[in-house]
């Protein structure tokens, strides 16, 4: 992640960022010879067209519903990536600075984040402004053709529905776009239309880039003659509407010279308001000499203000009525809000077009706020459409004009007008987070109108228009927003790190990353009730049913039900409006309470609540059942069984709901995407519900090492500390350890054990060693004597390393529990420091003593408080724990955990926690893990160091991020090639940076194959969707490799948890093969192998379990000059000509000799030639 920092960062890479790089292998593919470049395909950052373009004037109230967001096409990359290569690499270039915006100091504190934020915001603007800002004569000319032809369209007599439409079709072929009734008593016409206006974005300035295309709003005033006093009831307006649409389409399309294309699509997707579509391309009309590729033109067919009665058209008004209705049923029939906004919407397009100019002249920040807000909404995925949210561009812009003009107190404006377009920016988002607008509508301006309370839909009314801004919102696409919006108020107040491309930059609305569990189920209309009078079509009601039966049967499972309904698209004017078949889906995002998901006990209504308990059983069914609880309250109850063969608790549940509900086909065609750490990640017991439950046995046989320990009578001294210091005991390894009766450790976890201060111990390293050695020698001794059921032994270890730890202690227990205890003497960092600043040691002493005090800080100082926090954040986050598991089998099956620490990759995980902006903290593992691999392929290590908050209250200061920011870069400056230090990896416990991956742990050419990986993983995430088959991500070619070693797989899983055994009978003590705790014969083999061959040979291999130990040959190491000691195995050869005598890598005898020194490990090897 990125770190503020005093210039502006790149993030992407000029061609000078790859200087001697050789040690990207050739027989990698580019993106990993890049070395970490950031390439087009980057899925995170997309393309600047997709993310931080695409937002034009179609998504304007008075733009299309296919314009713009909908309309534009994803994927074009070529000039998205010139923008984004510009945006990022320019170092700190301020736009021209606008009147009244104050000079550069007054950009910090309120009016900008910081000034970092406010260079990086100008910039911003700079790219995605419209290239198209000043009046063109080009589409002036276009737009001025168009409307001729509109005006000499000839007038249509007045005729019945059903002649009217036949003779559309008979004489014309338009289909009215609009299923209209046969039996009514009014009359279908045509007359020129009253005015013309371009009404949207362009003319105010405040669309964005498109590339090639742009789209242009034509509002056609209908003349008012065409309508009677009450045509605003039963469909009345919007049947003639529809009839005038494709007369206006029957007309252009006569014009056959102007090759126009010509399509129908509803606006922002609502179907009572079809809209006409009309295409024009630069090369099919070289006579307008257009400024871009395509432009569309779309049509909005508008009637006056004044038409029809305001009051009568309020959303607590009823306008759909039957024919049995009469004056005493008037009052009880239920509010048509969403029809009446619809009639209310096509009357102010001009009115809102005079309020957002009004509003740009009064405040100068108005039109970069609804740039910024463009771009926020487009990375999110909101639109106008009601597909989309129905919260876009429009009523972005309207929302802010509103509350520049009222909205405060005593009708005061809520914003001042000479706020910075930051400053209207984040009051907006505090607006959307703070007030809850399903419950407390909020009227602006005008006078006080009726307004429902409590009506399950969000309202801002514009009083003086008599419009609720917000109509096309459902409650669960307003819950989205202001989930959005709350997550961005708490980035912008975060002051510690830069969220500039969190805000603005990084896509968040695929549905896997923002939700934790995605369920696709079909629409079968067939299971709603068909109600004639209801505006609302078919799909609408059942994604209500769907959002109602859901919310009430998850109930505090869920913080956020979000339903994704079918999206409509664009039609030919020649054929019928497109409507949705059984085959389309709906999709559901589902986010998690991860205290509640997986909860056993739902508890219901009392019994003495006959009213509630009895709907509680209809809800419910057979599973709700009476029970008595401990406290004595008798409550209706549901109990849910982990052993059910049906999935995890909250699988089960949706299922069951889904299935009573709305019947066993539709459960039988449910599509659930989620919880891939059930099929990935081997669990502990199949009756556990919590993922840190797993571990509970090691961590409980853990706390029992500790009281037998501190428990031993007649240790010479006390013990002060019995430290955790192994991923096993932090929830992180990628295999649960242990579980009694079912498996042992094969791999022992390693304690440190810190005894008090005594003046007795040694002042000396090599006494100090041996001091320790006795000391693990008693301790053995008393713990066999004390202790039933333990087998103690002390090893050695760094032989070869006399200022390096040289012992250590394996305590194993007989039901399969083992642990590795070294003692930590703080003496010995004082005598190493001490050493290294004498003045008579060598250059190579000097040497062996830093490597020794940075081995001992990172053995027994940084792993035990790397574990400590580990634990509290993996109780803080209960999916931090599978997260952090998924990630770590990840890198183990591209094989590369064996170049990675262990608590590096925790780091790497943790990230998508403590600071997981865009989004908030992860309820599921699989969400989780797909943003950590978003956040690493983004990472561009090379410039940015990763930071860490691990502390518990999540407080890290800004102060020690700026520390440690300055310390990465004096390690880029010592280390500019990344010969030592490649990755930086830094947290509030461990500052250094350098802990996890000094000396070049991975290299650059693993580092670069790391990061390639990732942006593959994330390329795929975004191609596939909600498609995406999790398992295809952890499945690594082994084709781009040199030498494939494969392993016997009986030697490759030794070291990996195993089963106990007890001879087939429970009532036998399991057994325990001391001998194979901590053997791992593989990982012995491949630290033989990269001591002896690896300056010539790069090894990967998955260190759990896997059977392929796959290398790379090192191109630096090819035709070097023959001399002694070149340190790998060489063999001459003479270059033709001169004689001259080089020395190559002997690739044959390197090969030979692995298989002599692997034995019977080694089944076979493949070299490949390239």
């Amino acid at each position: 992640m990125a770190a503020p920092a005093s210039k502006r960062r790149k993030l992407s890479h000029s061609s000078e960022d790859s200087h001697s790089d050789s040690a990207s292998f050739a027989s990698f593919s580019s993106e990993d010879r890049s070395n970490g470049q950031f390439n087009s395909h980057d899925a995170p950052e997309d393309s600047v067209r997709e993310e931080v373009e695409g937002l034009d004037d179609g998504n304007e109230l008075i733009g299309s519903g296919n314009a713009g967001e909908e309309m534009e096409a994803d994927g074009e990359s070529s000039e998205e990536e010139k923008i984004a290569d510009k945006s990022k690499t320019t170092k700190g270039k301020a736009a021209t600075r606008k009147a009244g915006q104050g000079n550069g100091t007054a950009y910090n504190g309120e009016i900008f984040k910081s000034n970092l934020f406010k260079l990086q915001v100008d910039e911003l603007l700079d790219q995605t402004r419209p290239a198209h800002i000043r009046k063109n004569d080009s589409i002036e000319s276009a737009v001025r053709t168009l409307k001729t032809i509109i005006e000499e369209i000839p007038a249509r007599k007045p005729a019945s529905m059903t002649e009217a439409e036949r003779s559309l079709l008979k004489k014309d072929k338009v289909v009215v776009p609009m299923c209209l009734p046969q039996e009514v008593n009014y009359k279908l016409q045509y007359a020129r239309p009253a005015t013309f206006n371009v009404v949207g974005s362009y003319p105010l300035k405040i669309g964005t880039k498109t590339g090639d295309d742009l789209v242009l709003d034509l509002m056609v005033m209908m003349p008012p003659d065409l309508f009677e006093r009450k045509d605003y009831l039963n469909h009345r307006y919007f049947h003639k509407r529809a009839f005038y649409l494709a007369c206006l389409a029957a007309g252009i399309k006569s014009r056959k010279e102007q090759k126009y294309t010509l399509s129908f699509d509803y606006l922002h997707g609502n179907t009572l308001l079809p809209i006409l579509i009309v295409g024009l391309n630069k090369t099919a009309h070289p006579e307008h000499n257009l400024p871009c590729q395509n432009l569309r033109i779309v049509i909005l067919p508008s009637i006056p203000d004044d038409l029809f009665p305001k009051e009568k058209l309020s959303p607590v008004s009823n306008c759909v009525r039957s024919k049995s209705s009469n004056d005493t049923k008037m009052s009880s029939l239920p509010s048509t809000s969403f029809y009446n906004a619809s009639v209310r919407l096509d009357s102010l397009a001009s009115s809102y077009l005079k309020l957002q100019d009004q509003i740009s002249r009064r405040c100068e920040a108005y039109t970069d706020a609804c740039l910024l807000g463009r771009i926020w909404l487009k990375q999110r995925g909101f639109s106008s459409r009601i597909q989309g949210g129905g919260f876009g561009n429009f009523e972005w812009s309207i929302l802010i004009a509103l509350l520049l003009e009222g909205g405060g107190p005593k009708g005061h404006p809520a914003f001042s007008s000479g706020y910075s377009s930051y400053q209207i920016f984040k009051a907006t988002f505090q607006y959307l987070a703070g007030k809850d607008l399903l419950r407390t509508p909020h009227l602006i301006g005008g006078e006080l109108a009726s307004l429902p309370k409590n009506a399950g839909l969000p309202i801002v009314y514009d009083g003086a228009r008599a419009l609720n801004v917000l109509f096309k919102m459902t409650p669960w696409s307003y819950k989205l927003l202001q989930y959005a919006a709350r997550a961005t108020v708490s980035m912008l107040n975060d002051s510690t790190f830069d969220h500039f491309d969190a805000a603005f930059i990084l896509r968040t609305d695929q549905p896997l990353c923002r939700f934790d569990i995605v369920v696709e189920l079909p629409v079968t209309l067939t299971a709603i009730d068909a109600n004639p009078d209801d505006s609302s079509d078919s799909v609408s009601k059942y994604c209500r049913k769907l959002y109602s039966v859901l919310s009430r049967g998850l109930s505090d499972r869920v913080t956020t039900v979000y339903i994704q309904s079918p999206e409509d698209h664009s039609w030919d004017i020649t054929s019928p409006a497109v409507t949705h078949s059984s085959s389309s889906t709906v999709s559901i995002g589902l986010m998690l309470d991860p205290a509640n998901a997986q909860k056993l006990v739902d508890h219901g209504p009392s019994a003495e609540d006959k009213k509630a308990a009895a709907s509680f059983q209809k809800f419910w069914g057979e599973k709700a059942e009476l029970r008595r609880f401990k406290d004595g309250s008798i409550l209706e109850s549901l109990v849910w069984s982990p052993k059910d063969g049906t999935g995890s608790i909250f699988r089960q549940i949706l299922t069951y709901i889904l299935k009573r509900h709305f019947g066993e086909k539709v459960v039988s065609l449910m599509k659930y995407k989620g919880e891939a750490d059930n099929s990935l990640l081997a669990s502990g017991s199949k009756t556990e519900v919590s993922p840190n439950n797993m571990f509970q046995p090691v961590v409980g046989a853990f706390q029992k090492l500790e009281r037998d320990v501190r428990g031993l009578e007649d240790l010479p001294l006390q013990i002060r500390h019995v430290l955790a210091a192994d991923a096993q005991l932090s929830y992180a390894s990628v295999d649960v350890p242990f579980v009694p009766g079912r498996t042992r450790m094969s791999t022992p976890a390693d304690v440190v054990i810190q005894f008090e201060g005594s003046a007795r111990w040694p002042d000396d390293l090599d006494a100090i060693q041996r001091t320790k050695i006795a000391f693990l020698l008693k301790l053995a001794e008393l713990l066999d004597d004390a202790v039933e059921g333990v087998t103690t032994r002390v090893g050695l270890e760094n032989s070869d390393a006399p200022f390096l730890n040289q012992s250590f202690l394996d305590v194993i227990y007989d039901d399969g529990s083992a642990f590795r205890l070294r003692i930590h003497h703080d003496r010995e960092s004082t005598l190493l420091e001490r050493q290294l600043q004498a003045k008579t040691i060598s250059s190579q002493e000097k040497l062996e003593t830093a490597s020794a005090l940075a081995i001992y800080k990172q053995t027994f100082l940084r792993q035990p408080s790397h574990i400590q926090a580990m634990q509290t954040l993996s109780t803080r986050f209960p999916v931090l724990s599978p997260t952090i598991r998924l990630l770590k089998k990840w890198f183990s099956s591209h094989l590369l955990s064996t170049h990675f620490s262990s608590s590096f990759l925790d780091l790497l995980a943790v990230r998508a926690f403590t600071n997981p902006y865009p989004w908030t903290a992860p309820s599921s593992a699989t969400a989780g893990f797909l943003r950590s691999l978003i956040f690493l392929a983004r990472w561009d290590w090379r410039r940015d160091p990763w930071i860490v908050d691990l502390s518990a209250t999540g407080d890290m200061k800004p102060d020690l991020v700026s520390t440690i920011t300055t310390r990465f870069e004096a390690w880029r400056n010592i280390d500019p090639v990344l010969n030592r230090v490649v990755l930086f990896a830094a947290s509030n416990v461990d500052t250094d940076g350098t802990t996890w991956t000094d000396h070049a742990k991975p290299p650059k050419v693993v580092a670069a194959r790391m990061t390639a990986l990732a942006k593959a993983a994330v390329a795929r995430i975004k191609e596939m969707g909600t498609n995406l088959d999790f398992g295809e991500l952890f499945v690594s070619s082994t084709h781009e490799y040199d030498v494939l070693i494969k392993l016997h797989p009986k030697y490759a899983k030794l070291g990996q948890p195993t089963k106990a055994t007890s001879g087939g009978f429970k009532n036998i003590q399991t057994t325990v093969d001391h001998d194979a705790v901590g053997f791992h014969p593989v990982s012995l083999f491949i630290i033989d192998l990269e001591r002896c061959f690896g300056n010539a040979l790069v090894l990967f291999w998955d260190e759990n379990g896997g059977d392929v130990v796959a290398g790379l040959w090192n191109p630096q190491m090819d035709a070097r000059g023959w001399k002694l000691k070149l340190g790998f195995s060489s063999i001459p050869r003479v270059k033709n000509g001169d004689g001259e005598v080089s020395a190559y890598v002997n690739k044959e005898g390197i090969v030979n000799e692995i298989a002599r020194l692997g034995g019977e490990l080694v089944k076979s090897i493949e070299m490949r030639k390239r």
